[in-house]
């Protein structure tokens, strides 16, 4: 099973001429309400990259929303691919939000509002042996500690998907399997990890290996349209990406991480792991939206021999 422990919410995205000056209340006629919440997303991501697959992966969401409209939904394209939702609770605090205006240039504002995911807590996880445990840092990080070392403790794999990112303790890297990071992500844990630890922040790819060999896990580095590379045991691999023109980006590296990890799960080798979230992660960019344009097995299947895989010592 691939259980995924993190956050939920609703944006609401406006498009504006001008962004709002303090004080200003700007007008514009209409809104559209996305599902999104970097859990959801890879929670829905992992869901859809494992159907029709033919290998009855289950993907279980825990997470919490508010007794309000919002939560429902949130929830409803989870449920309409078959994620187990008895592990998502009802918090005392409304479902997550965030309020996002857009200007004609391209810039944006967002607030967000955390609420119900502030409830969260690493209780409503009942990790297996055998199981797949995977978070972001959307949640509370005592409470993805704590989750990260139940799953350690009950033989699970651990997966840490460091998104937004936040000083991660020496201790929880130790008990990760996989640490997923992207190029600012990688960045900002480079500088974080100096002081105990020798890392050029400018070059990731020699940051990525030595914190591999130090804590003895996968790291996994996107590269957004570069494709992604992964230094694991006595190897790096790396992939391409699909040759695309992008809509929207937003969700792209979520689909990478939740196809990432149905492949994984399946107990495919990296490089194909690897693969399957580089095209994820490429068609999630042709549709807007966080959540629209992740693809299923099948049309990861269609595009997979796109993408190209080398390996190195």
């Amino acid at each position: 099973m691939i259980i995924v422990f993190g956050s939920i919410g609703l944006d609401i995205v406006q498009s504006v001429h001008e962004l709002p000056r303090a004080g200003e209340t700007v007008l514009t006629a209409d809104y559209i309400m996305l599902p999104g919440g970097k859990g959801a997303n890879q929670a829905l991501a992992a869901a859809r990259a494992s159907s029709n697959s033919g290998s009855n992966v289950e993907v279980q969401f825990v997470a919490s929303i508010g007794d309000d409209d919002f939560g429902a939904r949130a929830l409803r394209n989870l449920k309409s691919v078959g994620v187990d939702l008895a592990g998502v609770a009802i918090g005392s605090r409304p479902t997550a939000c965030a309020t996002i205006s857009v200007d004609h240039r391209g810039e944006n504002q967002i607030v967000v509002s955390s609420g119900a995911n502030l409830e969260t807590v690493a209780g409503q996880l009942h990790p297996r042996s055998g199981d797949v445990v995977l978070q972001q840092m959307e949640i509370p990080l005592r409470e993805i500690w704590a989750g990260i070392d139940l799953a350690h403790e009950n033989g699970a794999q651990t997966i840490l998907n460091a998104a937004p990112f936040q000083p991660i303790p020496t201790a929880v890297l130790e008990k990760l399997d996989v640490l997923i990071v992207n190029e600012i992500e990688a960045e900002m844990m480079a500088a974080d990890l100096c002081r105990t630890m020798d890392l050029d922040a400018n070059d990731l790819q020699n940051t990525c290996a030595k914190i591999q060999e130090r804590f003895d896990l996968t790291v996994v580095l996107t590269l957004g349209a570069k494709g992604a590379v992964a230094f694991a045991q006595a190897a790096r691999l790396q992939v391409s990406a699909l040759d695309i023109t992008a809509l929207d980006t937003v969700g792209a590296g979520d689909a990478f991480v939740g196809a990432f990890v149905a492949a994984l799960s399946e107990n495919r080798p990296l490089g194909d792991c690897l693969r399957w979230g580089s095209v994820a992660g490429g068609l999630a960019c042709l549709a807007p939206g966080a959540q629209d344009g992740v693809p299923d097995h099948g049309k990861i299947i269609e595009r997979i021999g796109e993408i190209t895989l080398t390996q190195s010592a």
